[in-house]
């Protein structure tokens, strides 16, 4: 006898507090590693970031109407400049740019408001939307295996990688189990690695011994400084197109066109981004982890990240005790649940080629998927980045592009033409 599928919990559906408390834990769980790796990268201090996710979050969510069921991150576009502008002119003054790059956001979002959003149909067809999430997906991959089989060095770590294992397979049986079990198999194999990675001993305690119950952290003010300003804000107008590409793969995991809602999801982000920057942490943006824990739990209500941001502002803001517990989480166990993560995003940009019908008897289709995937992929797995002067243009992005040009310039069959002008 089939199993029957999981029930869809959808955007606007409630649950009991009992099952929100761990959904919410979970969101905040997959989306800790790389939050709190920005900071540790840049000089910033982590708690801030983690706090300021769970403020960004909720701003979003109001900003947005509770209509989107997403979280809000450190973005990882923003390291090189911060790092050069910190060296330089001092964290400080690298919030300022933080701060400009939120109103970027801002004023991206406005422009987008008064132009309306009917040129993205046109601009971004299914096949382009397909192999952009499928970049976005894919280029991870090579970020979750280093994770899982390196434990975060250069050299293959046999423990570590087996913990991995351990992980991955604990979250693809969690997620086969019904009920409760069933919607929450990433913080249930988190926990499964943990206690592993306590037996084999990859789990140092001391800095959770150390660590205060209650505290506050450390704020760092923005000194408002030009170049700081000229260097990091403009980044903003790469991130925008990360934003459209994980809107668009929410939209199609919950089935809703988020379009629409383009100039509101920009403006939370960006809002979301000027509060940081005023508080000392990372520019924001929307991630993939907690796309992918969507798309394995098939719970999309906006509830349960209130729950995540609200977890989130408590731990950074107020518990460096259960802060300094998260991120004693081994390596390999956040890499054995990206492993997971990282692959649904890529599948449902398979999934919105097969539910669009994408026909890849057609020339210009098969030339748009081979350009973006292959490119995009390979820069993003290989850490290539084109440079812009002072900036870098990363592998999604300039993946996007070209596809962009090339959806513009290649010709169309007579049927598409007759749909276009039909429109």
């Amino acid at each position: 006898m089939a199993r029957k599928e999981r029930e869809i919990i959808g955007v606007d559906d409630r649950v009991s507090v009992g099952r929100a408390i761990p959904l919410g834990i979970q969101h905040m769980m997959s989306m800790f590693g790389s939050t709190v790796l920005v900071p540790m990268l840049t000089g910033l201090h982590p708690s801030i970031a983690i706090m300021c996710s769970g403020i960004g979050t909720i701003c979003y969510l109001l900003v947005t109407r509770n209509k989107i069921p997403s979280y809000l991150g450190s973005s990882f576009a923003f390291i090189s400049p911060i790092i050069a502008i910190g060296a330089t002119q001092g964290l400080d003054a690298a919030m300022s740019g933080v701060v400009v790059a939120g109103c970027v956001f801002l004023l991206v979002a406005g422009i987008i408001k008064l132009v309306g959003t009917d040129w993205m149909d046109r601009v971004l067809p299914p096949v382009l939307v397909a192999s952009v999430i499928i970049v976005i997906g894919i280029g991870l991959s090579a970020t979750a295996v280093k994770m899982a089989l390196y434990s975060g060095t250069s050299a293959f770590v046999p423990t570590g990688a087996l913990i991995a294992a351990i992980t991955l397979f604990a979250a693809v049986a969690y997620s086969s189990m019904p009920g409760l079990i069933g919607t929450v198999p990433v913080l249930l194999a988190i926990i499964t690695g943990y206690v592993c990675a306590c037996i084999a001993g990859l789990v140092d305690f001391s800095a959770v011994a150390n660590a205060a119950w209650i505290g506050l952290p450390t704020f760092t003010t923005p000194r408002f400084d030009w170049g700081a300003i000229a260097l990091i804000g403009p980044v903003a107008f790469v991130v925008v197109i990360e934003h459209i590409g994980h809107l668009l793969v929410v939209g199609e995991i919950v089935d809703r066109d988020y379009r629409p809602m383009l100039p509101r999801s920009l403006a939370g982000d960006g809002i979301a981004t000027v509060i940081s920057g005023f508080l000392g942490g990372p520019p924001t943006t929307t991630y993939a982890e907690n796309i992918g824990v969507m798309s394995v739990t098939r719970v999309y209500s906006t509830q349960v990240f209130w729950y995540a941001a609200g977890f989130a502002l408590l731990v950074g803001g107020f518990c460096p005790k259960v802060e300094a517990l998260i991120e004693s989480i081994p390596t390999p166990v956040m890499g054995g649940v990206s492993l997971l993560l990282f692959g649904l995003i890529a599948s449902n940009g398979l999934r919105t080629l097969v539910s669009n019908k994408v026909d890849f008897a057609k020339n210009r289709n098969l030339m748009i998927a081979s350009v973006v995937i292959i490119l995009g992929v390979g820069m993003e797995t290989s850490g290539i980045s084109i440079p812009l002067g002072a900036y870098t243009l990363p592998g999604m992005a300039t993946s996007a592009l070209v596809g962009i040009v090339l959806n513009l310039i290649l010709p169309k069959d007579s049927s598409e033409e007759q749909v276009d002008q039909a429109e």
